[in-house]
Parts: C-alpha cells; sequence; structure tokens
C-alpha cells in the first residue's frame, strides 16, 4: 500500500494511541486528501476501530461509531471511526466515502487488517457508486449556492470528477488536482485550487476574474451529464462479490482478537 505523509501537522500517532479501542487504521480525508487544503483547514481523520467481544456479546447493543473534535496547536481536529463490522457493512452498499477513507494514501496508523481491507477494495467498486458520488455533488452544489464560497464548489468539482474517472478506469483517486491529468475539467478549477489554499473559507466573489454563475451552472451540468454517461458504460458490475470474503475477515479478525487461532490474514487469496 502507497503511503504518503502531510508536513505540518500535530502528532498524529499520539492521537491514535489515545483512543478507547484499538485502531485498525487511521488515515486522513477532507481537503488534505482531496488536494486542496488552506493553512487553517481541519484535519479530518477517519478509521476503524475494533470493539471488544464483551461489548458485542451483551444485551446492551454497542456504539459503533465515536467521534470526537478537539483543537490541537490552532486547527480543529475531528476523528471518527467505525467498529469494522459497521465498517465493512458500508463498504457493502455504494459508498464511496468510506472506500475513500479506506484507500487514503496520508496513512497515519495501519495494520494487516488494513491491507486486507484494501485488498478487497477493487471487488467493492460497483456502477451504482455513481449514484453516491452524484447525489454528493447536488449537495455541494447547493451549499455553494447559499453561500458563495469555494469549497464546497471543489468539493462538488472533485466529487464529479472521481465518480466520473472510478466509472473509466475502475479506481478511486479523491486528489482533485490529478484528477484533472485525467478527466477533462474547465481550465479555471485549478486556479479554484490555488485560491482555496489561501483561505479555507474564501469566496469566489473576491476572485479577480472569477467564472460566472452561469458558466459554472453550465460545466457542472456538463460533467452531471459526463458521469451518467459513463456509468452506463462502465465495466463494473451491478453488485459486488466481496460480500463473503469481507464477512470472513471481520470474523477472523473478531477470533483473533479474542485470543481464538485463526488462520493468518495475509495468507487470504
Amino acid at each position: 500500500m502507497t503511503t504518503h505523509t502531510v508536513s505540518g501537522l500535530p502528532d498524529l500517532i499520539q492521537v491514535v494511541a489515545e483512543q478507547q479501542h484499538p485502531l485498525l487504521f487511521a488515515t486522513i480525508s477532507g481537503a488534505h486528501l482531496y488536494g486542496f487544503p488552506s493553512r487553517d483547514s481541519d484535519i479530518d481523520l477517519r478509521g476503524v476501530h475494533l470493539l471488544p467481544l464483551h461489548d458485542l456479546l451483551g444485551l446492551t447493543p454497542p456504539q459503533e461509531t465515536q467521534s470526537r473534535m478537539w483543537d490541537a496547536d490552532g486547527l480543529e481536529m475531528d476523528l471518527v471511526t467505525h467498529d469494522l463490522a459497521k465498517f465493512a457493512r458500508l463498504l457493502l452498499r455504494p459508498n464511496g466515502y468510506v472506500l475513500e477513507q479506506l484507500l487514503s494514501p496520508l496513512v497515519v496508523h495501519t495494520t494487516p487488517e488494513h491491507t486486507a481491507l484494501a485488498g478487497l477494495a477493487p471487488r467493492l467498486l460497483t456502477r451504482h457508486h455513481a449514484h453516491h458520488y452524484r447525489g454528493f455533488a447536488k449537495t455541494q452544489w447547493r451549499l455553494f449556492g447559499k453561500s458563495g464560497e469555494l469549497k464546497p464548489l471543489l468539493y462538488t468539482f472533485r466529487v464529479l470528477l472521481t465518480g466520473i474517472h472510478l466509472m473509466r478506469a475502475h479506481e478511486v483517486q479523491a486528489d482533485l488536482p490529478t484528477l484533472l491529468d485525467s478527466v477533462r475539467a474547465p481550465d479555471y478549477v485549478r486556479d479554484l485550487v490555488a485560491a482555496k489554499a489561501a483561505a479555507e473559507h474564501g469566496h469566489l466573489s473576491t476572485l479577480d476574474g472569477a467564472p460566472s454563475h452561469e458558466r459554472l451552472t453550465a460545466d457542472v451540468e456538463a460533467l452531471h451529464a459526463a458521469l451518467d454517461e459513463a456509468e452506463q458504460s462502465t465495466m463494473l458490475p451491478d453488485q459486488s462479490d466481496a460480500g463473503t470474503d469481507l464477512n470472513e475477515l471481520v470474523v477472523q479478525t473478531r477470533l483473533r482478537a479474542g485470543g481464538v487461532p485463526v488462520s493468518d490474514l495475509s495468507d487470504r487469496p
């Protein structure tokens, strides 16, 4: 698994060590993953933890998602982790967001289980992931209409390009500058990325030579049409065939954590 580091961030390894339950992985998501962080961007940490068998076998339903927000050296930190079983269920839905977290190259903490999960990712991709990116883009476009900020506008372009690339190349790519090298998009998007780097909540209206709302609307509609066409022509399947192996990975990981001997994850095909 290829990993990268992000300079200028607080000690994230210490954050991992402080969690109540052991983490199978922790990665950086958000603007840092998407390729347009600003100096004051939040740090979005996402990952998977493993609940103990005691919590799972009792009468009280366990809390499968844990979240925490705090300030570190003037930066807002946001940590959200899911228990392995919940994360696996999310992976089996057409949810590109959790795939991006799993496959993020900005890795803070990893384990063999993380590697095993990532190894199943190609078999989790379906044509229906286009629905996720289409819906996400519409939500961000509405937010841009209300705020006029660069951030939701760039999110709109990013998720549409990610969806198009996924349908065509059968891989998850969340970095907007990289996507601009592989998917045709308006030339001004690179300028918007540069402007966003200067201010987390910068407004489009403050930019010299900013595209008009009419131009933006036409370009976003064209990318929606391109995503529709890519979905129709993709060779991705309608349904993942990785459910059985994903379930087995969850079971083996639970048993291993409980001290029950199981086969090595690295031996799985």
